[in-house]
C-alpha cells in the first residue's frame, strides 16, 4: 500500500490548535503498517472521552471542546482518521473502503486497550464508531451521537439500486458554494448525491472550500487548517472517497454487515443520547431513528443544538462539550 505524510510544516502556527501530537501503528491489511496520529489531552487517569471526526475534517475540528473537557477532569481522545490529519494517508482511493476504516480504528483502539469510553460521534465518525460500540459494546461506558447514523438500507429492496445509480449517473457536479442548498432542496435529486459526485469527480475539490460553504470555517486561517493535511491530490485519496463509501444504494456490501451490526446497537442499553443540530441539511431526521432503535437512547433527554450546522463542534463546540458533560453526570453507566 503506497501511502503520503503530510509535511510537518503544513500544521505550523494553526490557531487554536496547541495540543502535542501522539502516534500509534495499526496493520494496514496488506502485511505493512500505518500511522496514526491522535490527541491525548487531560488527566491519563481521567474518564476517556473519545472524539471522532468526520469527512473532510480532522481533530482539529474538537479544539473547541477538547478543553471544556479537560477543564472538567476528563481525558480526551481524538484521533486522525486513516487519510486525514497528521495520520497516514494511502493514495489510492481504492485503499479506502469502509471495512479498511473500521479495521484500522478497531485495532487502533485495541492497541491503546481503551476501557469505559465515552463516545462523541458525528457524520463518518459515526458510520465508524457506531461499528466500534457494536463490536466492543463492553469498552463503551456512553454515546452521544451528533449529526450523524449507521445506515442500513432503510429497507429498500435491492432492484431499488438500478434507478437511484442512473438518477445518480444523470447529476452535475457543482460547486462547493452549492453543496449545501442542494441538500435544502428537496424538491430535486437527494442532496447526498451532489456531495458524492463533487467529492468524487470535481476537478476544483477543495476541503477549505467545503468547510467555507458549510458556514463552519469564516475566517481564511481556519479555512486553511482545514486543507492543511491535503498538501496535494496524492493527499486527497480519503477525503474524496468517503462520500462513496456512505451506503446510501441498496446494493452496497456494508449495508449486510451495517444491519448485522444493528444486532447490538440496537439492544445497547448504556445511555446514549443524540445531540444533532436544528438546522443540518445533511442528516435531518436522523435522530428520530436512533432514539427509536437503540435501547439506551430510550431514558435519556436528548438535546437540540440551535443553529449549529453540520459541523456543530467548530460553530457550538463548547455548548456541544458542556451539554455531554452534564450527560455523563446525570447518567451512571451501568
Amino acid at each position: 500500500m503506497k501511502t503520503v505524510r503530510t509535511p510537518e510544516d503544513r500544521f505550523a502556527d494553526l490557531p487554536d490548535y496547541p495540543f502535542a501530537p501522539n502516534y500509534s501503528e495499526v496493520p494496514d491489511g496488506e502485511g505493512g503498517a500505518l500511522r496514526v496520529h491522535y490527541l491525548d489531552e487531560g488527566p491519563s487517569d481521567g474518564e476517556i472521552v473519545l472524539c471522532l471526526h468526520g469527512q473532510p475534517t480532522w481533530s482539529y475540528l474538537y479544539r473547541h471542546m477538547i478543553p471544556v473537557f479537560v477543564e472538567a477532569g476528563y481525558r480526551v481522545l481524538a484521533p486522525d482518521f486513516i487519510g486525514f490529519g497528521k495520520s497516514d494517508k494511502p493514495t489510492e482511493r481504492s485503499d479506502y473502503t469502509y471495512a479498511n476504516h473500521v479495521a484500522w480504528m478497531s485495532a487502533w483502539l485495541e492497541s491503546l486497550d481503551i476501557q469505559s469510553a465515552n463516545l462523541f460521534c458525528q457524520d463518518w465518525g459515526g458510520l465508524i464508531g457506531l461499528r466500534l460500540v457494536a463490536a466492543y459494546p463492553e469498552r463503551f461506558a456512553r454515546v452521544v451521537a451528533a449529526n450523524t447514523l449507521l445506515p442500513d438500507g432503510m429497507g429498500m429492496p435491492p432492484e431499488a439500486a438500478k434507478p437511484m445509480w442512473e438518477l445518480y449517473e444523470t447529476i452535475p457536479v457543482v460547486a462547493a458554494s452549492e453543496l449545501f442548498d442542494r441538500f435544502a432542496d428537496k424538491a430535486g435529486p437527494p442532496g447526498f448525491f451532489f456531495w458524492r459526485k463533487y467529492c468524487a469527480d470535481s476537478p476544483d475539490f477543495n476541503v477549505g472550500d467545503i468547510m467555507a460553504a458549510s458556514g463552519a470555517a469564516t475566517t481564511p486561517d481556519v479555512r486553511a487548517a482545514y486543507d492543511a493535511p491535503f498538501a496535494g491530490p496524492e493527499y486527497e485519496a480519503g477525503a474524496r472517497q468517503f462520500p462513496s463509501l456512505v451506503p446510501i444504494f441498496p446494493d452496497d456490501v456494508e449495508i449486510p454487515v451495517n444491519k448485522k451490526a444493528w444486532e447490538t446497537l440496537g439492544p445497547y442499553s448504556k445511555p446514549f443520547r443524540t445531540s444533532f443540530s436544528d438546522d443540518d441539511p445533511v442528516t435531518a431526521g436522523a435522530e428520530k431513528i436512533l432514539q427509536a432503535r437503540v435501547a439506551g437512547a430510550k431514558d435519556v433527554d436528548h438535546v437540540t443544538i440551535k443553529s449549529a450546522g453540520h459541523f456543530l463542534q467548530e460553530t457550538k463546540g463548547s455548548e456541544v462539550a458542556t451539554a455531554m458533560i452534564d450527560f455523563m453526570r446525570r447518567y451512571p453507566s451501568s
